[in-house]
């Protein structure tokens, strides 16, 4: 998977949004990700990881993000947003486990 370069999350975010990734997601209590542009739910298997950027905190260990650029199967591309490490929401680690990443043909 080639991932392009971003220097933070905020440039990260910025950049999918202009390459189509409109929407956002979180997750819910009952272990559904909500569209919460249109209030659809998902389950892991409706949606794929298209793409992912890491950031470590230099300073900061709250810093500590990735972000994922992700599809749902009725075309819907958003973001989802989720620390790592200490700040880890593992609900949502868990749910991220259980998305497959998207393959795409190498030019």
């Amino acid at each position: 998977m080639k991932l392009n370069r971003y220097t933070s999350v905020a440039h990260a975010t910025q950049g999918l949004l202009q390459r189509g990734f409109k929407d956002e997601f979180k997750l819910k209590r009952e272990g559904l990700m909500k569209n919460l542009k249109n209030d659809k739910t998902y389950e892991p298997d409706d949606m794929w990881i298209v793409e992912y950027h890491r950031f470590e905190g230099m300073s900061n260990p709250s810093d500590m993000s990735i972000v994922f650029a992700v599809e749902a199967t009725d075309g819907r591309k958003g973001v989802i947003i989720s620390s790592y490490g200490t700040y880890a929401n593992m609900d949502l680690v868990e749910f991220m486990d259980q998305v497959k990443i998207k393959e795409r043909a190498t030019a």
